[in-house]
């Protein structure tokens, strides 16, 4: 068991506009959380949620308003460049120093395909994500790199760069990625889902080079004053995001995860959310993950009430875990 682990607020960009978000986070250390995770979209999941706030952006005005540390999970390869992450998160560093990391995925075609380009297969996606990090290192490290393959690089060189390298974490759902994430990445992130698949998961990870690395886990839940309302809140809010992962990743369109999610029933979301309006219950799902030494564990209130989440989790469920 992992006696330090760090419990952090999900920044979720998809469901608040950046400004609330701000002040989400302000109120979210106030309380006790001690780090961030900010997601990273061009569209939401759905026209409900509606927002899609550009992250770096944020990150930097976020930074500045507190002092935790922050994450965001990023897709470099389509719609972003590797160069131009790569400028990003160093600039982030250097501003900002041992405050921030990023997680590195394959993508969503919802947020990759504005671009107009083909939306690759799983495997060429990871084969294309792992030329970008390379790139990406060779660029922190102060290198010019000049690169042909999946991705075009030509005499491109960082002048500023951070003291500290940031972190590039792997984020993975299924224990096959895991595995293969062990062999470059400086640590991994998942989501929650039951223990012995999320058991599964973290072993692979370990199994594949990840051993010793940190490992990070988003745990997706619901809390409101009442059942009902968690309840209903979740369905609401996150209904197009309990489908399976390929589908969620093929997707191109928002109506289509609307589409999707048409025969989705409220019950059904219990099946990925930990709904409750228990903060004891909610507590003791958080615990039962501590044993696979996760270093930081971030919570996602995934319906609209973020400020009795906060205030509530900061008063009785945060003291738990220091």
């Amino acid at each position: 068991m992992n006696q330090k682990c760090e419990i952090g607020y999900h920044a979720s960009h998809e469901q608040f506009s950046p400004s609330h978000l701000i002040n989400l986070v302000q109120m979210a250390e106030k309380a006790g959380f001690t780090t961030i995770n900010s997601s990273d979209h061009f569209h939401p999941w759905s026209e409900v949620q509606g927002q899609s706030g550009f992250s770096f952006s944020w990150l930097g005005a976020a930074m500045q308003a507190t002092h935790a540390s922050y994450g965001m999970v990023c897709a470099p390869g389509q719609r972003y460049h590797p160069t131009i992450i790569a400028q990003a998160i160093s600039t982030l560093s250097e501003m900002f120093p041992e405050r921030f990391w990023i997680s590195l995925g394959s993508g969503e075609a919802v947020n990759e395909c504005i671009n107009g380009e083909p939306w690759p297969e799983k495997h060429e996606r990871n084969l294309r994500l792992l030329e970008c990090v390379d790139v990406m290192r060779r660029l922190l490290a102060g290198e010019t790199v000049n690169h042909q393959g999946r991705v075009k690089v030509e005499n491109a060189k960082l002048y500023t760069l951070p003291k500290v390298l940031p972190k590039l974490v792997g984020a993975a759902v299924t224990a096959k990625t895991a595995e293969w994430m062990g062999s470059w990445a400086d640590g991994l992130i998942t989501v929650s889902r039951p223990y012995d698949e999320l058991k599964k998961v973290i072993e692979a990870f370990r199994q594949g080079g990840g051993e010793g690395k940190p490992i990070y886990l988003k745990v997706q839940l619901s809390y409101a004053k009442s059942e009902e309302e968690a309840l209903s809140g979740a369905y609401e809010q996150w209904k197009t995001n309990v489908l399976p992962s390929h589908l969620l990743s093929d997707l191109k369109k928002v109506s289509h995860f609307e589409d999707a999610a048409t025969f989705v029933k409220p019950q059904d979301m219990k099946e990925m959310v930990h709904i409750s309006s228990s903060l004891s219950e909610h507590k003791d799902f958080i615990k039962q993950f501590l044993p696979l030494g996760f270093d930081k564990i971030f919570l996602h209130n995934v319906n609209l009430q973020q400020e009795l989440f906060i205030n509530d989790f900061g008063e009785k469920v945060l003291n738990a875990f220091k």
